[in-house]
């Protein structure tokens, strides 16, 4: 599928993760954050190190923190974790206790936000021995969660995309449904990035970050946009 058009056809994805690889060997990932209140919409992506958080634009507007202040990235030595709340630092202690990616994930569940119950997202991209990376999606059906999970050998020129909300509803938002969509990548973290940002709503975004990490060397790329800016 086409990535742009797909994001175009849909004004309220929610928060999207996206994985895969470039055509000239460089791992990549896209994080990116939309909302419709006020509580939502208040927040810019901070970068620390190599890691990305939320943080709130205007301290003053902040009504709870809860689900919308977290660690949306965290790179390891050999593992890159994307997600869309506080399950990065569930998901990077289970490692650390010699869990998988989904063992860590199994003391968490879909938000607490009812009518919505936003699923949790999450990504891990592995290096060692080889890159290679998981998607999961912790989402309620019929009172209960349920777990999805799946597990991708790269392809180059392609990855996958996985979101919070089917589409845009203005009572509840239903959830993703089915599997994470194949989709065609290309061009470097700039490029991707701009395209990306470009194909969002533009009433409902607030931030997106793209990075592009080259399998040989490591070596990164990373571009941030923030819808609030001073």
């Amino acid at each position: 599928m086409n990535l742009e058009e797909l994001l175009q056809g849909n004004s309220y994805p929610g928060r999207g993760i996206v994985v895969g690889q470039t055509l000239d060997d460089k791992a990549v990932f896209a994080y990116f954050i939309m909302g419709r209140s006020v509580n939502s919409r208040n927040r810019v992506f901070e970068e620390k190190g190599q890691d990305v958080f939320t943080k709130p634009f205007e301290g003053n507007l902040v009504v709870d923190p809860s689900l919308i202040i977290y660690r949306a990235v965290a790179t390891m030595e050999d593992a890159i974790v994307v997600t869309n709340g506080d399950q990065t630092d569930t998901i990077i202690r289970g490692l650390k206790e010699g869990k998988d990616f989904s063992q860590a994930l199994e003391s968490r569940e879909y938000e607490p936000d009812g009518p919505n119950y936003t699923p949790r997202i999450s990504a891990i991209l592995h290096f060692a021995p080889c890159f290679r990376y998981e998607l999961s999606i912790l989402k309620r059906e019929g009172g209960l969660c349920v777990r999805p999970h799946w597990n991708y050998v790269p392809e180059a020129g392609t990855g996958h995309i996985l979101h919070t909300y089917a589409h845009d509803d203005a009572i509840a938002l239903p959830s993703f449904m089915g599997e994470p969509r194949k989709i065609a990548l290309s061009g470097d973290a700039p490029s991707l990035a701009k395209r990306i940002w470009d194909a969002l709503d533009g009433q409902n975004k607030i931030a997106l970050v793209v990075r592009t990490i080259g399998l040989e060397n490591r070596k990164t790329e990373q571009v941030v946009y923030n819808r609030n800016t001073r």
